[in-house]
């Protein structure tokens, strides 16, 4: 069951998606990777981002690559880093394999951010899907990195560095720098998670729905979010509790061929 299959007049209500950051992210295994992008983070808000800050890069002429399964927060902490970025009013670039108008961007930029005195920070998700030319304007762009202490770089990707089908002096270069590996939550963590999801939400749960929902419904985190925003609606429409009854109900109501998860 995908987010799509939701019924449409919920998924309509609040269709917008909740901001990602790093203190809506439970780290779980990766509480050394969170720690490093703090740090960071930290010093971006500080007071305009000084040159003092610049100069205390901790990257230091390097960069962050990290990898793991879909469903591990690897998109999340990128989106998390920009807004972060957003915030602080430092220069910020979100690339992907689907936007090849943002490297285009990028590049035309790259020598005037070289020269700023304020960071610059740089986001590339699904490392692993770059084509070639994207493949070696993130090469070009690593290589600048090491002519500037200004250039944050933050990459993501399906595998580590040596297993990814990427031309192999892109694979060295990413190599080089700091290498995480992000893991998926346990079930507890889930709870946990979606316990505080819905308590920022304002919504109450019975004892018995997350169980329930980890049993029957798919368990990765974005559908499991998106049906706490559906849940959220319905129970706001219905003026109702979100009890189980009420979870099977809107389940019920969805289009999806799936409804035989109802069953079990």
């Amino acid at each position: 069951m995908s987010s799509n299959a939701l019924p449409r007049q919920f998924a309509l209500d609040l269709g917008r998606t909740h901001q990602a950051s790093l203190n809506n992210f439970l780290p779980g295994g990766d509480r050394a990777l969170i720690s490093t992008l703090q740090k960071i983070t930290g010093q971006w808000a500080a007071p305009s981002a000084t040159p003092a800050i610049v100069d205390a890069n901790p990257l230091n002429h390097r960069w962050i690559y990290w990898w793991g399964a879909p469903g591990s927060g690897r998109s999340h902490l990128l989106r998390a880093l920009m807004y972060a970025a957003q915030n602080a009013s430092i220069a910020y670039y979100y690339l992907s394999n689907d936007d090849p108008s943002a490297w285009v961007k990028l590049e035309a930029a790259l020598p005037q951010q070289l020269k700023a005195a304020i960071p610059t920070a740089i986001a590339v998700d699904d490392v692993d899907l770059l084509d070639e030319r994207l493949s070696s304007a993130l090469f070009r762009v690593l290589n600048a990195v090491r002519d500037s202490q200004q250039l944050y770089v933050f990459m993501a990707g399906s595998d580590a560095p040596a297993n990814l089908k990427l031309r192999e002096d892109l694979r060295t270069r990413l190599a080089w720098g700091l290498v995480f590996q992000t893991h998926l939550l346990s079930d507890h963590e889930k709870i946990q998670a979606l316990e505080q999801a819905a308590s920022d939400r304002g919504l109450v749960l019975s004892p018995d729905v997350l169980p329930w929902l980890l049993s029957r419904f798919y368990r990765d985190m974005p559908n499991l979010m998106a049906l706490l925003d559906a849940l959220d609606a319905y129970s706001l429409e219905t003026k109702r509790a979100v009890t189980l009854p009420l979870v099977r109900e809107l389940l019920q109501l969805s289009s999806s061929p799936n409804n035989e998860l109802m069953n079990r």
